[in-house]
């Protein structure tokens, strides 16, 4: 049965020693001391630096509660995502890509896309769409690398509706002054993934006790975002090398963007008919000569 509590990866796997086999016992050893490298291991990899058979690993995995090894390469993969330092990443990455660092980082991104689709509760993103535009007033909340994925929301659905505002990447107390006037009614969109800023946390922890409703987009289950939000989207982001992976998060954006936007479609083509007056007669975009 997997183990579905919040209960690390680490302490179940240092809880089941006393009672392992010794070829179990050595695959715990050697994933206590090499669990970040082994998270990006295959069966066989692991197999081979243990001295152990790759069907040993598959038992091994299911024997401490979990469903096969990708389950357990999971679970370690959600432990240290949020606690590489940028140096750590780099490391990881090497090892990872090799020399084709093209194909490795597309390949990624694929992956992160083909599951991101796969995952897709079609219920919970129709309540996210309801829930913006049934909105007094809508939030979005991004910093750090999400501070690009905030900004593109924020232009978009700014053309849609009347009502939204990005909450500036800011220090200190100063996102909590752009949220003041936050009230039952409004919604916060927050959008954060590894490592997690601890801005947009806090954010959503203050939206929260305002009353608003909370929406957050995030990698996983295991995010802090998640035990804060109303509603929540899930978009892979493991990434090839040291930089973080947006692709499929700001498909999911686009995707919401589209949705809004088809609920709200006269108004829109009455907003981008003005829009076009305006872009004509200002120059703004270069003209076919």
């Amino acid at each position: 049965m997997q183990n579905e509590g919040k209960q690390s990866v680490l302490t179940i796997i240092e809880n089941s020693i006393e009672k392992a086999s010794r070829s179990h016992k050595k695959i715990s050893e050697y994933l206590l001391k090499n669990y970040i490298s082994a998270a990006y291991m295959t069966a066989q990899k692991l197999s081979e630096e243990t001295n152990v058979s790759e069907s040993t690993v598959v038992r091994y995995a299911i024997e401490i509660g979990y469903d096969g090894y990708p389950k357990l390469q999971e679970a370690l993969k959600s432990l240290i995502k949020n606690k590489l330092t940028s140096v750590q990443r780099i490391e990881v990455a090497e090892e990872r890509v090799g020399s084709n660092v093209f194909a490795a980082s597309f390949l990624a991104d694929i992956e992160n896309l083909k599951k991101t689709y796969a995952a897709i509760d079609i219920n919970e993103f129709g309540g996210i769409v309801d829930l913006l535009l049934s909105a007094s007033k809508v939030y979005i909340v991004g910093n750090r690398s999400s501070t690009s994925l905030a900004s593109f929301f924020n232009f978009y659905l700014s053309l849609i509706l009347e009502n939204v505002k990005l909450v500036h990447n800011a220090s200190g107390s100063e996102i909590f002054e752009e949220l003041l006037r936050i009230k039952q009614g409004d919604v916060v969109f927050g959008i954060s993934f590894p490592r997690y800023s601890k801005r947009t946390v806090d954010a959503m922890h203050f939206a929260k006790n305002q009353g608003a409703s909370v929406i957050a987009l995030t990698d996983s289950k295991q995010s802090p975002l998640v035990d804060l939000a109303d509603k929540v989207l899930y978009a892979g982001n493991d990434t090839a090398s040291f930089v973080d992976s947006l692709v499929a998060p700001l498909a999911m954006i686009n995707a919401l963007i589209a949705a809004v936007g088809q609920r709200r479609r006269a108004e829109i083509s009455q907003s981008f008919a003005k829009l076009e007056d305006i872009w004509e007669e200002y120059n703004i975009y270069d003209k076919d000569k």
